[in-house]
């Protein structure tokens, strides 16, 4: 059976915005700053270092920057989260991702794959650890919890060639370094495995993981010590939500 080559369906941007109102009696419509709001283009669009052109994040502290450049979303997931929540709405860029790919999943995605895509070179450098501003977006209380449990989290990709890329081209894989590194299987070590220090170790040891997934799971394996998740996923608990 041949395989099928992987290929952008759809490509999405969108820049911070401020939402809601600040002081709301309501606590799903209190204030909150989002870039998560993307919007699909059509033609070519610049891939620079940090992202492409016209897009942005709000908290820069925990999204964008050289190592989560773009994130992506894999097609396939769609019509689970479609038939789960009975949800026509949830459409390409629903996650929040730039690059809605088909042909490929987390189980088939590895850490350390470089592609070319356009004039692009893009490498995958972290699976997506998602937060509960997803969550706030659909109104559907834990769904940052369902996609993490799930595993069917997107990944990040760094870019290691500038250049303009569009809708419909084939990402064309050049080298993968480490096939046991799929990106579904280090989600299963970040948030499955947590008792496992050895694997922790292992996969802290991949050069093409992200510094801060590295340094996370390196003191696991030192210490066992491991991150509460709910200041991520659970946040918008502080607000009642």
């Amino acid at each position: 059976m041949i395989e099928k080559m992987p290929h952008l369906l759809s490509i999405q941007v969108g820049l911070p915005k401020q939402l809601g109102v600040e002081g709301a009696f309501n606590p799903r419509q209190r204030s909150w700053s989002t870039g998560f709001f993307k919007e699909p283009i059509e033609g070519s669009v610049w891939l620079g270092q940090t992202n492409l052109e016209g897009d942005g994040q709000a908290d820069l502290k925990h999204h964008g920057g050289p190592e989560k450049a773009v994130l992506a979303y894999a097609a396939k997931h769609y019509s689970y989260w479609q038939n789960t929540f009975n949800r026509s709405d949830l459409a390409y860029g629903a996650f929040g991702e730039n690059f809605t790919i088909a042909e490929i999943t987390e189980a088939s995605i590895c850490i350390g794959d470089t592609y070319k895509i356009g004039e692009a070179y893009i490498q995958v450098s972290q699976p997506r650890q998602p937060c509960w501003k997803l969550s706030r977006r659909w109104q559907i209380h834990d769904l940052a919890l369902q996609v993490q449990k799930t595993g069917k989290t997107g990944w990040y990709f760094r870019v290691l060639k500038e250049g303009y890329v569009e809708r419909s081209l084939p990402l064309v894989l050049l080298y993968r370094p480490f096939p046991q590194w799929t990106v579904a299987r280090a989600n299963a070590i970040m948030h499955h495995q947590l008792d496992d220090r050895e694997a922790a170790a292992q996969l802290a040891a991949c050069p093409f993981l992200a510094s801060n997934w590295q340094q996370t799971l390196s003191r696991r394996a030192t210490t066992g010590i491991n991150p509460d998740p709910n200041s991520r996923l659970f946040e918008i608990k502080s607000i009642g939500f």
